[in-house]
């Protein structure tokens, strides 16, 4: 794609779903952490388009999944596949409004200017994972997607004591990678898209391809929604090959 013409096709993407509204909305959006920090920047574009205001809430899996369960608000709802089928089954969902967005793969985070471990095999990931002094991951009690992979890993290594040792507990991946940024932990395993808003901290590798999960995302529209045409709109907006570049270049693969 001629990236020169990039900003353009955003703007005529942008404009078209916009066209759909033809006044501000408040939309309430509750959105996994991995897609959060991606989207921030097309929501800004998107706002300053339209006109409208996002309320969002954002978390890892097991948080999203208690906050909706406690009957909180939402025009859209963006999270993990599994999630997304969860909620599909409990009826609250409005029919026919699942758009996947794509999947993300995990990796391993390090300071900017620390040197990169080798992780191109399943023992270079346990290796430095044994040799760090200090691992930040999602607090296990919030039910993370990065989280429960590293467990199950740590499990098949047989190092689950020494990486819980270990752990340096955060709120989601971005905090996670926030941790090292600052120092607080040597290395993070998150979402790759979870990187980016943690500046000082980098991503050294994704995690090698036998150890590695890749996780579908899609977006969907509670069936309480207040608002579902300008939330249809949004998606549209988000998921237009206009903004198949921004995607790719956080590190995810868009759904075709």
């Amino acid at each position: 794609m001629n990236c020169a013409r990039l900003p353009g096709m955003i703007a005529v993407a942008l404009l078209s779903a916009a066209s759909l509204s033809a006044s501000a909305a408040e939309l309430k959006v509750i959105s996994a952490g991995a897609v959060r920090g991606v989207v921030g920047g097309m929501i800004d574009d998107y706002s300053k388009t339209t006109g409208h205001k996002f309320d969002f809430t954002t978390g890892p899996t097991g948080f999203l999944r208690d906050t909706i369960a406690s009957g909180k608000p939402a025009d859209l709802i963006i999270a993990s596949s599994p999630l997304m089928g969860e909620l599909e089954k409990t009826g609250k969902m409005m029919p026919g409004s699942r758009v996947e967005i794509g999947r993300i793969g995990l990796g391993v985070v390090i300071r900017e200017g620390a040197p990169a471990p080798k992780l191109a095999t399943p023992d270079d990931l346990k290796a430095a994972l044994v040799s760090a002094k200090s691992i930040a991951y999602t607090d296990p009690k919030l039910g993370g997607v990065s989280v429960v992979h590293l467990m199950k890993l740590a499990d098949q290594f047989g190092i689950r004591d020494e990486v819980t040792r270990k752990g340096v507990h955060a709120t989601g991946g971005n905090d996670a990678a926030a941790k090292v940024a600052s120092g607080a932990a040597e290395i993070a395993v998150v979402l790759i898209s979870e990187i980016g808003e943690a500046k000082g901290a980098k991503l050294a590798a994704p995690l090698p391809d036998p150890t590695q999960l890749w996780m579908d995302y899609s977006a969907a529209i509670p069936a309480s929604s207040t608002d579902p045409a300008n939330a249809k709109a949004l998606v549209s907006a988000l998921t237009s090959p206009a903004m198949r570049p921004r995607w790719i270049e956080a590190g995810w693969e868009p759904a075709k």
